[in-house]
């Protein structure tokens, strides 16, 4: 049986649907895995206001953002995020004036 031209394109639509990532929840403790504590890390908390965690590779900042500031009940300013050679993602969350990255890692037991 030969496959037309329209038979071959809705067999791509449906396997792009079933490989699309699934949606990451409401459900912040999925999100975010655990803060990092190198020395990198632990410079840019005393320099720039910021903390860098280790996220689900499917979060997106949308999602990193949300779950911080429901988990640490903390304005977030801005959020950047990349994948490391290991394929971890890495998220580096600033947080506003009002919300010092030092009260939230002494929190966490990082200092």
């Amino acid at each position: 049986m030969v496959k037309t031209k329209m038979a071959h394109k809705t067999d791509q639509a449906m396997k792009a649907k079933q490989m699309a990532k699934p949606k990451i929840g409401k459900e912040a403790s999925l999100v975010v895995k655990h803060p990092l504590s190198t020395e990198k890390a632990i410079r840019l908390m005393e320099s720039d206001n910021k903390l860098v965690f280790v996220v689900d590779n499917h979060a997106t900042k949308h999602d990193v953002k949300k779950a911080i500031e429901e988990l640490f009940k903390a304005k977030v300013k801005h959020v950047r995020t990349f994948l490391t050679a290991k394929g971890e993602k890495r998220a580096y969350v600033t947080f506003a004036a009002e919300t010092p990255a030092i009260d939230i890692a002494t929190n966490l037991g990082m200092i």
